[in-house]
């Protein structure tokens, strides 16, 4: 079987964590984000940031998961946002109408236009717009 087309790097700061995914999320490679998504989480980190900049494609097993680590998140007192989401998934989430979920928006609000939504570092608060966040080499942990 080959390889998932996904890379999956972590950074941490502090007790919040930066998941910074590029290449493809599909039925072969959701499991990489399940697994990144699920260790934030059983690591104690209270807030995880999502940067799908250099995602390419998304299919709905990639919403299904960041769906079910953010209804995680939510339980335990954590939070799980999103940030730069490709077409397919920004798409998906107006359809579905679950970007107040994953984006951080008002309930009801329509995501906003693609390049428009503001990234997230772990350094800045959610309100705070930075510039969109480069891959950081390394492993997932």
């Amino acid at each position: 079987m080959p390889l998932p087309q996904l890379a999956v790097h972590r950074h941490d700061r502090g007790d919040r964590t930066l998941i910074t995914l590029a290449g493809e999320i599909d039925l072969e490679s959701v499991p990489l984000v399940r697994a990144a998504l699920e260790r934030c989480l059983r690591d104690g980190v209270r807030s995880v940031d999502v940067d799908l900049t250099a995602v390419s494609f998304c299919e709905c097993s990639g919403l299904n998961a960041f769906l079910r680590a953010s209804q995680q998140a939510t339980l335990a007192e954590k939070t799980l946002r999103l940030h730069h989401p490709p077409a397919m998934l920004a798409r998906m989430l107006d359809l579905t109408g679950c970007g107040f979920l994953l984006l951080g928006l008002p309930y009801g609000q329509a995501s906003p236009p693609l390049g428009d939504a503001p990234a997230v570092s772990p350094s800045t608060t959610p309100h705070e717009s930075v510039p969109p966040v480069p891959a950081i080499s390394g492993g997932t942990g």
